[in-house]
């Protein structure tokens, strides 16, 4: 199993090690367990008696000498409900702290796919239209489906409109793009002499301008200049609204 999926339960390497071992091979002396998982014995003794304590192993007390089994591998898909369930508590009272610190105004940075996959947690949280100049389609990288797709279920759920200025480029390069786009979509195209490697992406009090795109790509050296400014984000929209009319429908 992926060691990254044990971590997500508070599992380290060794404890992760010797589970799968009790889970392939059964019942095991505390030896027998170090060598068949290739732990130090001493770093095998205390492993053990954190997954005893943790609920993933139980220990049978014999004449031969303490041995160990694993419990049902059900008992991990428990652990992760109750970090949920955790979490879930908390999760309220860390929400109203937030809305409560943020500023009217403010700037920062974000880069890469996870801060595309923030601004999309923004645009789901503020459930504002969206409006972007110069949009390429970078949204539609590979390696950001699985969060776009999760983006896209929950903005139609609220009805989000996006209003989209493309590259020209994007017309040659992949002509069919804009009518498989799985949200609420208008959009035009901006004239062939002022495409950029830049995105300007306005929604609620937001404004903010991406670097480094190309049609249908984003990578981690994208960098996001993210702005909260009620008074800069419908500056924007205006102007965004007079280049919409400027621009091509075909």
């Amino acid at each position: 199993m992926n060691q990254e999926i044990y971590e997500a339960l508070s599992l380290s390497p060794n404890e992760a090690k010797i589970y799968e071992t009790l889970v392939e091979k059964g019942e095991l002396g505390a030896s027998e367990i170090a060598v068949a998982a290739g732990i130090h014995r001493r770093n095998a003794y205390d492993a053990i008696q954190r997954l005893v304590d943790k609920g993933l192993c139980f220990q049978i007390i014999s004449q031969k000498g303490n041995r160990y089994n694993a419990v049902d591998p059900d008992k991990l898909m428990e652990l992760f409900v109750e970090r949920q369930q955790k979490l879930a508590s908390v999760l309220p009272e860390l929400k109203k702290k937030f809305v409560k610190r943020i500023a009217p105004e403010e700037a920062y940075i974000y880069r890469g796919h996870e801060g595309q996959k923030n601004i999309w947690r923004d645009v789901i949280r503020i459930g504002a239209d969206s409006y972007a100049v110069g949009a390429k389609g970078g949204w539609f990288e590979p390696k950001l489906e699985a969060a776009r797709v999760a983006f896209f279920k929950e903005a139609n759920r609220k009805k989000i409109k996006f209003f989209q200025l493309f590259d020209h480029e994007i017309k040659t390069i992949d002509p069919a793009f804009p009518k498989r786009f799985p949200g609420n979509l208008k959009y035009r195209f901006l004239p062939k002499e002022y495409s950029t490697n830049s995105l300007i992406h306005v929604f609620g009090d937001y404004f903010i301008t991406h670097s480094g795109l190309e049609i249908k790509k984003l990578n981690e050296k994208t960098v996001f200049f993210v702005i909260r400014s009620k008074d800069l984000a419908e500056s924007y929209r205006t102007w965004f609204w007079y280049m919409w009319k400027q621009s091509s429908e075909k």
